[in-house]
């Protein structure tokens, strides 16, 4: 699905799938379906077409086209979910091998019952809708869109940064200074090679406006200069004709692109040219180049470009500011120069009193301002550069508030559960979403957010002006509709298919939610409409306030059949009901910090169940566990020593992600055996995140790791235990994907950790006092981001773990005649350029505690980039005899 074609994408998957032989659909149904899937499947394409288009360059008889097709999408998928509920989920789940012989049983009783004559006249309803719609398209000459030519002539906004007064360039000096250096660093033959420099990030940064300014202040360096504008889907013969225009004031319109890079080539020969390629958009031309990133004005440069845009208005603002939403202002620009300039622009002329409204009422959408209708304009340049399918996963965003933290997995999920994202051949729909989140962050769209000192991104932000944007967009396409604070639910949002509800102090009215499929709330789950009101629900998200108290609220859940998400956040559920064992449909459930101590034995019949969240309840490992065979991610609390869970979890050979966030105890051989032979029996996992392990093997014991090897996908790896066999096995050619690894280690050596590529954080757990002598010299840790361990380190030499952030170790303080000396050379840790924090865990006589933590701190505070220090202080003990 997409935000284009609605539910078209996986309506005709479900089409074929009532098509199938199982169903034994009556003739004259069977015919009508395959009409349908012929047809939708034209009709799919087309809104495809449409969905690429600006909405704006867009004839109004083709939105309104869009528009009904999408809505009759939604109905059908309906349909056929209701009718596939009836025959799939009437009962409990059945064992799979029980499940062809009952489906063909079924199909010869559904033939005289009333589910067969409903959805024949449904789809025969259906059909006569598809015919009309099929007649408009034509009329409409869909397969020909053509552009809205009104749209096609508008100027494009960024050329005004193009000719920009140097004086009114605010907060660039840095970036600026930065650019040059690179551009110039080298002496001799180094400074004359070619150079490629990048810069990128959303619309409205000053991309173009940076780059202006170095082209302007290196041009006279150069024999030949252009700056090129390029824009998307460029003409390679205008493209080269424009830089050849710009080095020598002609173009050559009758030359092909052959002749033109000869041509080029000819004319730069033995000269020194400065070439700015501005707004590339092509994937291929963007692997060409390095990266340099353009940082957000500072708070002092913002408030700079604010007052000096309010300047020109009659406002004296350094004596009459408001100054709690001048700060929020501020606050949600985020250092981003077009969006400062638009807000400001916004309140020039506008007396103080009334800023407070323009603040809370900023949709980017509703003032009739150059400014603001510019700052549109150019964030849906990148908008509309999006596939289809970002495009979706990006305005699905709308049902979180300003400044939310978004939850990177429970996002994914939700695309899944929504129907978001298609099977591919190999790759799980999971690990698709997952890449679509990554593509997301990469174009800059979304903030990444990640543990600090981690090196794990656990979710992401949205920038306030993109999310503005995203609002004002997803309300045009009916795509989610939004109920902040009290507004009510009225008949106008009947036909809402997504609702996000705020925080509320008035309960919403249990009107008709009859199309809602999907229902994410931020508010406590007293002010949201019975179960009973919702018919076709998907995906039910409460994540609102932490000290709600409905311990009965569950008791219906059994009716929502075509539930496939579940998430709830604290509401004092203390017991899950059976009938949860129902939703036959179910992808995620996630029972968040609830006081549940156990669930039922209906949930091991939900046969399509993906991922089991319940690590912040009380809930004991189930024996029946392994029953889950679909699970791909398993989140628990703890793991009972008498439990079977060591065994049954070798069952779930689908499972990608284990997480266990308490302790996982394995103090008996036979329970150490059994944990080991599972974990070699899962083939797809990628995630091993144990937070304490109990255990402990004598070196030189057998062990069963020399008989199983960890899956080559593994990223993470968290599993610190006394087991020599583990260790024997993290190999970087055995683990290849390896990124973040905490483990027991029993030597100094760090020579074959250095051999991971991909490796980003690094935890190393020991119960010796071991000495880590070497870093691991030049190419060692290439990616390695954070580094802890309970050992001693020796120096760092130059180009020792070169991107290195944070760094925890053990350090001891020894009297000597002289004072106090430690046994690390804190100098070194010059060498560390990025460095941000460091922990030290510091060993010193009780006396002397003091005075060494001074030193300690004094010595972190006086290196360049000073880093933050934590010390811990510990005694040294003394045996004696």
């Amino acid at each position: 699905m997409d935000l284009a074609t609605g539910a078209m994408g996986s309506l005709l998957l479900k089409l074929g799938k009532l098509l199938m032989e199982e169903y034994k659909l009556q003739t004259n149904v069977k015919e009508d379906v395959e009409y349908l899937k012929r047809e939708l499947t034209s009709m799919y394409a087309a809104l495809r077409k449409v969905g690429g288009m600006p909405r704006d360059q867009l004839d109004d008889q083709l939105k309104l086209w869009a528009n009904e097709v999408r809505d009759l999408s939604f109905i059908m998928e309906d349909i056929v979910d209701k009718f596939l509920v009836r025959v799939e989920g009437a009962e409990p789940a059945i064992k799979p091998r029980k499940l062809k012989k009952l489906m063909k049983k079924m199909g010869n009783l559904f033939r005289k019952n009333k589910t067969h004559h409903e959805i024949s006249d449904e789809i025969k309803d259906i059909k006569g809708r598809v015919k009309e719609a099929a007649e408009r398209r034509d009329r409409y000459w869909v397969n020909d869109v053509v552009v809205n030519p009104v749209g096609s002539i508008n100027v494009d906004p960024r050329l005004l940064a193009l000719y920009k007064d140097q004086k009114e360039l605010i907060g660039i000096d840095d970036s600026l200074n930065e650019l040059t250096k690179m551009m110039c660093d080298g002496d001799g033959d180094a400074c004359k090679q070619l150079k490629i420099l990048s810069i990128f990030g959303f619309g409205g940064l000053g991309k173009t406006t940076l780059a202006k300014a170095v082209y302007d202040k290196l041009k006279p360096q150069f024999g030949c200069c252009a700056f090129v504008p390029v824009g998307r889907n460029p003409s390679l013969k205008k493209l080269l004709n424009d830089i050849l225009f710009g080095i020598h004031k002609k173009k050559y319109t009758e030359l092909d692109e052959r002749e033109l890079i000869d041509k080029l080539r000819e004319l730069l020969e033995n000269k020194r040219y400065l070439i700015v390629i501005d707004d590339i958009w092509d994937k291929r031309t963007w692997k060409l180049v390095k990266t340099a990133l353009l940082k957000p004005l500072s708070l002092d440069l913002s408030k700079d470009l604010f007052h000096r845009r309010l300047s020109c208005g009659e406002i004296e603002w350094s004596n009459h500011l408001p100054a709690e939403v001048y700060n929020k202002i501020l606050h949600k620009c985020g250092g981003v120069p077009l969006a400062i300039i638009t807000i400001a622009s916004l309140l020039v002329g506008k007396p103080v009193e009334v800023w407070s409204k323009v603040y809370t009422s900023i949709g980017f959408g509703h003032e009739e301002n150059e400014d603001v209708e510019n700052t549109r304009k150019i964030l849906l340049f990148s908008y509309y550069d999006l596939p289809c399918y970002l495009k979706t996963c990006l305005l699905y965003l709308s049902i979180y508030p300003e400044d939310h933290l978004i939850d990177k997995d429970s996002l994914i999920w939700k695309w899944v559960a929504e129907g978001f994202i298609h099977e591919e051949p190999g790759i799980g729909l999971f690990e698709i979403g997952e890449r679509y989140f990554n593509e997301l962050v990469n174009k800059s769209m979304i903030m990444p957010v990640e543990i600090p000192h981690h090196g794990i991104i656990t979710g992401c932000r949205v920038h306030d002006i993109m999310l503005d944007m995203i609002c004002l967009l997803s309300k045009e396409e009916n795509f989610v509709t939004v109920l902040d604070s009290n507004e009510k639910y009225t008949t106008s949002h009947c036909n809402a298919h997504r609702l996000a509800v705020d925080r509320r102090v008035q309960p919403l009215a249990s009107i008709s939610t009859s199309r809602v499929r999907s229902l994410n709330a931020m508010c406590g789950a007293e002010m949201l409409p019975s179960f009973s009101c919702f018919e076709v629900l998907r995906v039910l998200a409460l994540e609102g306030p932490t000290n709600s108290c409905n311990p009965n609220y569950l008791e219906h859940v059994g009716k929502l059949v075509h539930l496939r998400h579940l998430k709830l956040a604290s509401m004092g559920i203390c017991e899950v009901p059976k009938e949860i064992g129902y939703l036959k449909f179910l992808v995620v459930l996630d029972l968040g910090r609830n006081s549940i101590s156990e669930l039922p034995e209906s949930i091991s019949r939900l046969s399509q169940l993906k991922c089991l969240n319940i690590c912040e309840t009380d809930i004991e490992v189930p024996c029946w566990i392994g029953n889950l065979t679909s699970l791909e991610e398993l989140c628990l609390y703890k793991v009972d020593e008498q439990s079977n869970f060591v065994t049954e979890v070798g069952k779930l050979t689908e499972l990608r992600k284990l997480r266990i966030s308490n302790t996982l105890e394995l103090w008996r051989d036979s329970e150490r055996n059994a944990w080991e032979e599972s974990v070699g029996k899962l083939n797809k996992i990628q995630v091993i995140d144990i937070n304490h392990i109990g255990s402990f093997r004598i070196p030189g014991d057998e062990s069963p790791w020399g008989r199983y090897a960890l899956s080559p996908q593994l990223r993470v790896l968290r599993m610190a235990y006394g087991e020599p066999g583990l260790v024997a096995r993290i190999n970087p050619r055995l683990l290849p994907n390896l990124s973040h690894l905490e483990l027991f280690v029993y030597t100094s050596e760090l020579d074959v950790f250095g051999r991971f590529q991909e490796l980003v954080t690094l935890k190393l757990c020991t119960w010796s006092a071991l000495h880590h002598d070497t870093m691991g010299g030049a190419g060692a840790f290439p990616k390695l981001r954070v580094f802890k361990t309970e050992a001693t380190i020796g120096s760092f030499l130059e180009g020792d773990m070169p991107i290195l952030e944070s760094l925890q170790f053990r350090v001891v303080a020894q009297s000597n005649d002289d004072g106090i000396s430690f046994d690390f050379d804190f100098d070194s840790l010059r060498n560390l350029p990025l460095l941000q924090s460091v922990r030290v865990f510091l060993f010193a006589h009780p006396p002397e505690h003091k005075k060494a933590e001074e030193m300690v701190r004094r010595a972190i505070d006086m290196l360049p980039n000073r880093p933050s220090p934590r010390i811990h202080s510990y005694d040294i003990i003394i045996n004696r005899r």
